[in-house]
């Protein structure tokens, strides 16, 4: 009886095998297909703090006090999520993205005073 039960498990795991596999390589067709039809994925989300030098409604500028770069440029677009009064002199948190040499703001936090 144990003999028949341990067979009767191997052979619907080996079915099963054969099942998964046929599965994901369905999905991987189905994603390969997708990807030459769309465009490819923005590239990786950055974050970085400072103080703002100067800002306006397409643009803001910041000092940091460490880093390779002490000034970052940023593009700030309709899009881009704004928390708190943005103003020259408050420390910020910036999530961007770069696209074409260009530092595109996601979201803009205004950090407070403590």
């Amino acid at each position: 009886m144990r003999t028949i039960r341990t067979t009767a498990v191997l052979l619907g795991l080996l079915l099963t095998v054969p099942a998964f596999s046929l599965a994901s390589s369905g999905q991987s067709q189905s994603k390969s297909s997708a990807s030459k039809t769309t465009p490819a994925p923005s590239s990786a989300v950055h974050a970085t703090k400072g103080v703002v030098k100067s800002v306006d409604d397409t643009s803001l500028v910041i000092t940091r006090p460490s880093g390779k770069v002490k000034e970052m440029t940023f593009v700030i677009s309709p899009g881009t999520a704004r928390k708190g009064a943005l103003a020259t002199g408050a420390t910020v948190e910036v999530r961007y993205r770069t696209d074409a040499k260009q530092n595109i703001a996601t979201a803009v936090t205004v950090q407070e005073h403590k």
